[in-house]
């Protein structure tokens, strides 16, 4: 990944490290601004049920990181690093998530309808009950890489792709 020498609007990320209680109510009472936490280093942050709508997350840093029910609709996550973040219960939709790490990431429950995943890293995701219909640029290759696909939504041809190489993505997991 090359750095293109933008960073994160200082404020923005000031009001962010706040706690997600501050940044919630500051996202409220602002809907006319859009969020740039491009490049941010929020590695191994407790984000839960944060509102990241519509926000740039361009290379940002959140390996680790807590994502539980956060909302992402919407989000750019070109180039993310999302490595082992838990994402359950996430609002993903139309997210831009090309080329993002989503390397051991917990996606279970996760709504990622209408996103895009052009070259997006999904070894050893789970992706248990997670919804995946009309998601954009997603390949076999990705899909045979993931943890699970248990319970998963997608769409009938994708999915009977994935059954005729990895049916086993489908079994309901031990744990």
């Amino acid at each position: 990944m090359v750095y293109s020498g933008v960073m994160a609007k200082k404020e923005h990320l000031i009001l962010l490290k706040q706690g997600v209680e501050t940044w919630n109510k500051w996202r409220a009472e602002n809907t006319d601004i859009s969020p740039d936490l491009t490049w941010a280093s929020l590695s191994k942050a407790n984000l839960v049920g944060v509102d990241l709508s519509n926000v740039n997350l361009r290379g940002a840093f959140l390996r680790g990181s807590d994502l539980r029910n956060a909302n992402l609709k919407r989000a750019n996550l070109m180039g993310t690093n999302l490595n082992e973040a838990n994402l359950s219960g996430a609002l993903l939709e139309e997210a831009n998530l090309t080329r993002a790490n989503l390397i051991s990431s917990i996606l279970s429950f996760a709504n990622l309808s209408s996103a895009i995943l052009t070259e997006s890293d999904l070894g050893k995701a789970n992706l248990r009950e997670a919804v995946l219909k009309d998601v954009k640029n997603l390949s076999i290759k990705q899909l045979t890489r993931v943890e699970t696909l248990y319970s998963a939504e997608l769409d009938s041809e994708l999915r009977n792709q994935v059954l005729k190489t990895s049916p086993h993505l489908f079994q309901k997991p031990e744990n």
